[in-house]
């Protein structure tokens, strides 16, 4: 029998408010699946069916593209999302050891959720996975979606600790953290006010802009460039 929360007419209004947006309503196949996230804390059938009957598309091509990216779940995941980069500096900066630890701690593997404890008020789930893109501040984790960086294995098991306390947790270079289906809803496109909350790039990224200014340095135009290559 199903526990999962049916999809109400709110939540069918706004999947078809976010295919209007687009010119060729499927486009909107993807914010529409982290719509059905956010209200059912999965890729679900009933959400599957939902979507294709929206776009006019069959259920089976939904299901072949919630199947094909991590970011879609068939089975519910934590109130907060934990996922650890363990691609090549990652890895390097200490990222296989922080898996480890935490897969340890939290007693799971991957994308597993940890099972409650006595005082516990929130979830915690973990996830194994690749590049962020944010090398300049690896090891890099993210919490539903937002980046915690330069992490240790020390730091990660303090910060999960706190997730499932309770305890507010903030994004090293963002917002506050909400929870999994509050991020999802922001992922369909619904705004949360959260933006412009909190630092966006940090010193380790700015580095070459800062090096620039210094050296006077600036980027060719146009025709600069085309002289350059024609060299």
């Amino acid at each position: 029998m199903s526990t999962d929360t049916p999809l109400d007419d709110r939540t069918v209004a706004e999947l078809r408010e976010i295919a209007a947006r687009y010119p060729q309503p499927r486009s909107g196949l993807l914010p529409m699946l982290h719509l059905v996230q956010s209200a059912q804390g999965r890729i679900t059938p009933e959400g599957i069916e939902a979507c294709a009957e929206v776009l006019g598309i069959t259920a089976a091509e939904v299901s072949g593209v919630a199947t094909f990216y991590t970011m879609y779940k068939r089975r519910p995941v934590g109130d907060y999302h934990v996922g650890v980069c363990t691609n090549t500096l990652c890895a390097v900066m200490g990222g296989d050891a922080i898996l480890e630890r935490l897969k340890e701690h939290l007693d799971v593997g991957n994308d597993e959720t940890a099972a409650s404890r006595e005082g516990d008020t929130a979830t915690v789930s973990l996830e194994h996975i690749e590049c962020n893109a944010a090398c300049d501040y690896a090891p890099v984790m993210t919490v539903n979606w937002e980046f915690m960086d330069n992490q240790t294995p020390e730091s990660a098991v303090q910060l999960v600790d706190d997730l499932r306390a309770g305890r507010e947790v903030r994004s090293t270079r963002g917002p506050r953290i909400c929870t999994w289906r509050e991020a999802e809803r922001v992922l369909a496109g619904f705004n949360d006010g959260l933006a412009d909350e909190g630092p966006s790039a940090g010193p380790a990224s700015l580095v070459g802009r800062e090096l620039a200014r210094e050296n006077g340095w600036t980027a060719p135009t146009g025709g600069e460039q085309r002289k350059a290559d024609d060299k």
